[in-house]
């Protein structure tokens, strides 16, 4: 059995979760502006696109992180690190990507 295997397992789905919200963001965004039937622009596409990954990028880092303080032995103080915030921050930026994405399209 893997030491501390809830621990383990409570953060890979954490993880995950942050893999399918992105997922969830950029295909209703990418949806909805080809709903709409209107041509778009390439680059704003590609920015959904790049932000996206980028958040799947810092959600796996702060996987790492966390695995690394789930396996130390020594107390680790539980203060929310910087990639949390950006995280969020992220988010917020691919729902104004979103935002954007319609009212240019429509």
């Amino acid at each position: 059995m893997i030491p501390r295997y809830s621990d383990h397992a409570a953060n890979e789905r954490t993880f995950l979760s942050w893999v399918r919200t992105v997922i969830a963001i950029e295909g209703f965004g990418i949806a909805a502006a080809r709903i709409g039937g209107a041509t778009t622009q390439l680059w704003t596409e590609a920015a959904l696109l790049a932000s996206g990954g980028l958040v799947i990028v810092l959600a796996f880092l702060r996987m790492r992180l966390i695995r690394r303080r789930i396996e130390t032995a020594d107390p680790v103080d539980d203060q929310a690190p910087l990639a949390d915030a950006l995280l969020l921050l992220l988010v917020a930026a691919l729902m104004a990507l979103i935002a954007a994405f319609g009212f240019h399209v429509s």
